[in-house]
C-alpha cells in the first residue's frame, strides 16, 4: 500500500500586515474624502496652502476659482468643517489658514 501524502492546502488569502480602518474611522475619513472630491474645494485649498503663512484672505480667492463671495466662503467653510482649514476674522475679512498635518491622514491611509 502506498504511502499516505500529506496535502497542503493553499491560502485563500493573505493575512492582515496592518490594522484595518475601524467603522468609525472609515466614516470620519469618508466625510474628510467628500470634502475634498470638489474641484473648487480642491483649488481653494491648493491656493491656500501655496500662499504666504500657509493663509489667504477669502476676498484673495474668488477671482481665482471665478465664483461670488458667497459661493467661495460656502466651499471654505466645507474645508474647515472638515478640518483642512482654519478660519479667523479680521476686520470684516475672513482668513483661512491650512492646518497643520491636516492633509496627513488621508496620505497615510492612501499609502497603505
Amino acid at each position: 500500500m502506498p504511502a499516505a501524502l500529506d496535502v497542503i492546502q493553499p491560502v485563500c488569502c493573505a493575512p492582515l500586515v496592518r490594522e484595518p480602518l475601524g467603522a468609525e474611522d472609515a466614516e470620519e475619513l469618508a466625510r474628510a474624502i467628500k470634502a475634498l472630491a470638489d474641484p473648487t474645494r480642491l483649488r481653494l485649498l491648493s491656493i491656500v496652502a501655496a500662499s504666504e503663512g500657509r493663509e489667504a484672505c477669502v476676498c484673495d480667492l474668488t477671482e481665482p476659482v471665478g465664483l461670488a463671495q458667497p459661493t467661495v466662503s460656502h466651499h471654505l467653510k466645507i474645508l474647515a468643517e472638515a478640518g483642512f482649514l482654519s478660519r479667523s476674522k479680521r476686520g470684516t475679512w475672513a482668513y483661512y489658514a491650512l492646518v497643520p498635518g491636516s492633509l496627513d491622514r488621508i496620505a497615510e491611509v492612501l499609502k497603505g
